[in-house]
Order: structure tokens, then sequence, then C-alpha cells
């Protein structure tokens, strides 16, 4: 993956940001996982439905260097477990995962890790053109068209317009009503465990996100926009709905990953700076 701009890698990752982020993504799993311990990784497997976890590094004292050795029981569990052979990890704060996930075969790829500057005013989530941005409460008719929306997003990365347009959304909205996600988030939502906001007009969601917080820290995730509405700044206001949202209830600490240096550019107009890198490693697409 591309980092962002020049200017953004010459600054110094912030050590007390990254502590605060490494507590953050060792809690936040807890909430629907068991944590299943392997020296200085820890496995952190679902409980129930929803989508898997990962393994990363132990945080606190068992924390420590990784070798490949360390890295190969992980993935022999998740092979077990039937789970992605996946690890997910900041660059800055365990320097040794890289190379032993590397040389037990699996592929890394690069995310720039952003935080918000706490300096940064609260953004204003404009709505305008016929379309509405609204933060979505757990039994709001939007949220499976909210959940729908960054799955065919995500099909087609990128900022450029794309094919996927309202008949593909109505597909996918009919996949996630039957597969008991909206009801898993809407429990979580009631939780205050996520927040969901959704750009929407005419019915139809355009554009949604989420930000999940954990005390003061909150880290905004799965902001996408429907490939045909692309390129009308719908990611930028749902994800300023998000952080007027988080700053709301009392967060202090406002991330996210970037997917490419494009999109980090839309959070950087609202004030993210690069604090660091995010690493996701998985198995080679050719690998199946």
């Amino acid at each position: 993956m591309q980092r962002v701009s020049s200017s953004d890698h010459q600054q110094p990752p912030s050590a007390p940001v990254l502590d605060l982020l490494e507590r953050y993504y060792d809690a936040v799993p807890r909430s629907g996982a068991r944590v299943e311990d392997f020296g200085p990784l820890s496995l952190f497997v679902r409980e129930g439905a929803g989508w898997p976890f990962y393994a990363r590094p132990a945080l606190g004292a068992a924390a420590g260097p990784v070798d490949v050795t360390d890295v190969a029981r992980v993935r022999a569990r998740q092979r077990e477990l039937g789970a992605p052979e996946a690890f997910e990890w900041v660059a800055e704060t365990a320097p040794s995962l890289r190379a032993a996930v590397e040389a037990s075969g699996l592929a890394v790829h690069e995310h720039p890790l952003m935080a918000l500057d706490p300096a940064a005013s609260t953004p204003q989530a404009v709505s305008g053109s016929g379309v509405t941005v609204r933060i979505l409460g757990p039994e709001d008719p939007a949220l499976a068209g909210a959940l729908a929306v960054p799955y065919l997003a995500f099909t087609e990365p990128g900022t450029e317009l794309g094919a996927a347009g309202p008949a593909e959304l109505a597909e996918a909205i009919l996949a996630t009503t039957g597969d008991g996600s909206v009801e898993r988030i809407a429990a979580r939502i009631r939780s205050g465990l996520t927040s969901v906001a959704v750009a929407i007009a005419d019915g139809t969601a355009l554009c949604a996100g989420q930000h999940q917080p954990v005390g003061e820290v909150s880290e905004i995730v799965g902001v996408g926009t429907l490939p045909t509405a692309r390129r009308r700044g719908l990611a930028h206001a749902v994800t300023a709905a998000l952080v007027a949202d988080a700053r709301a209830n009392g967060v202090r600490t406002v991330f996210l990953s970037a997917g490419d240096e494009n999109v980090a550019r839309i959070y950087a107009r609202l004030g993210f700076r690069r604090v660091g890198t995010a690493l996701i490693a998985e198995r080679p697409a050719a690998d199946g």
C-alpha cells in the first residue's frame, strides 16, 4: 500500500499516542472474543457469529521479539479453528513481527495510521444536494443499507467511480438482513460499543462508516461509499459525523487506518495526522 505524503513521513511517530492505541487494540476485540496466549502473540477467537478476529502482539510484559516459530504456532491454531490466518499490528511498536510473518509465507499490507490532531476543531457533517448525514439508532431502518454499502465499496476499492450502484446495494442488503449482522450491530449500538453514521438520499444509503469507542479512545472503521456515488465528498461528511459523535460522547483520541494515499488525503483535510504504519498480514491471494 502507498503511504501518505512525504511531509507526513518526516514526522516521527508519537509514542504516547501509539501506547494508547496498543491498549485499545488489545481491549476492543475482547467484547466479542476470547484470547489465547502464544507467548509474545495473542490470538483473538470470535465467540459466536460475526467477522473473525486475528492475532496481534501481546500487550505489556508478555510482549517481546517474535520469530517465525511463534507465527507458525498461531497459524496452525487458526487453521485448526477454521479462522483466517491473519495478523494485525503497528509497525513501530512490534518491529520484529514483520520479518517473522513474511518468513512464514504471509503477505503484509501497509496502511497509514492516522490520529486526529487534538487541536483540530470538531468538523461539521454538512448535508446537502438531497443528502442527509446522521448517526443511526439500533432500530433505524437505514441500518441494513449502512452495513451493506461498505461491503460494495471494498469490493471495488479506490476513490474513482465504480460500477456497483443501487441494484447491487439492494442485493447486498438482502444478504445483510439474512446473516444476522444487522441484529449484531444493533446490539452493539445499544451497548455503546459501536456508532454508525450514514449519508442517505431518497432512502438509499450512499456512504457509511462506524466508530468503536473504548473509554476515551475510538477507531473509525469501515467508511465506504457506494461506487457509483463517489467523488461527492460523502466519505468526508460521514467521517466528520463520526468524529463529532465520538467527541460528544467523551472520546479524546480518534484514529483510523487509511486504505492508501488518496484516502489518507481525505482524512488529512479533517485534521488527521500520520502517527505510524498499520500492518495486516494474510495468506497471499494465490494461496486461495
